[in-house]
């Protein structure tokens, strides 16, 4: 497959998870790739999709910076020429927190990485974008953008953010020819995920108790929302902005 043959994507958080899978997809779709996280194991990713005949880079990178910001996007323009495709999916969970003792600092540290990484991510990246006459923008949130979870206001927060920062960008951005949407995973396989069950105490249960929450019975893939986002990304969603694409097996059907 070619269909995002010439183009040009920046993927944040790449080096694991979601990030990497979506990379991997978007080069394989034929598109050029700068991979960034600040986990340097990006690199191997990055040689990876090299090894299988991409074309990829990796920058170091922290979203909640404005310098590493405007570094990545120097760095894609560098290496690449353009931006066409720019995916927000750096995030953390930040732990579970009982709200009526939330520490300032912890919420802080959330939304920092999890919405003013993406904020930044717009501001840096959009005017490469319109510059290049346009492309599209797939930010990451999350059925917890969607839906509430006891323990996790901060990370609810940050991803209902997301949700709404994206339809008004897209709002905004229409006119330059540069769509927005939104993707909405379950929960998914992921490092993020299983460390998170991992510092639980009762984590083999919790795990099997979200698992069934789902109605397909099983965590979600990052290939799968890989998927999703090369959708996005590509020609075949030209009139789609604006939109939240749920990817969760059904977890918020119910």
């Amino acid at each position: 497959m070619a269909r995002l043959a010439g183009k040009v994507a920046l993927v944040t958080g790449a080096a694991s998870g979601i990030g990497a899978a979506a990379a991997r997809r978007l080069a394989r779709d034929g598109a050029a790739v700068l991979l960034t996280d600040v986990d340097a194991a990006g690199e191997d990713v990055a040689a990876g999709i090299i090894a299988a005949g991409g074309r990829a880079g990796f920058c170091r990178h922290d979203v909640a910076s404005p310098d590493d910001w405007a570094t990545a996007v120097a760095a894609a323009l560098a290496q690449f020429g353009r931006i066409d495709i720019l995916v927000n999916n750096a995030g953390i969970a930040g732990g579970r927190h009982e709200l009526i003792s939330h520490d300032l600092a912890a919420w802080r540290q959330i939304l920092s990485i999890n919405l003013d990484g993406v904020f930044l991510g717009l501001r840096h990246a959009g005017p490469a974008m319109a510059a290049a006459g346009g492309g599209s923008v797939i930010n990451i949130s999350s059925i917890l953008g969607k839906v509430g979870m006891g323990g996790a206001a901060a990370y609810c927060a940050s991803k209902g953010g997301v949700t709404l920062l994206s339809k008004a960008a897209a709002l905004e951005w229409a006119p330059l020819g540069i769509r927005v949407n939104s993707v909405h995973p379950g929960f998914i396989d992921t490092p993020l995920v299983n460390n998170a069950l991992a510092g639980r105490e009762d984590g083999n249960e919790v795990r099997v108790a979200l698992m069934a929450a789902h109605p397909l019975a099983r965590f979600g893939r990052p290939q799968e929302i890989g998927d999703a986002i090369a959708f996005l990304a590509s020609d075949e969603a030209a009139f789609i902005t604006g939109a939240e694409l749920v990817v969760d097996g059904g977890y918020t059907a119910q």
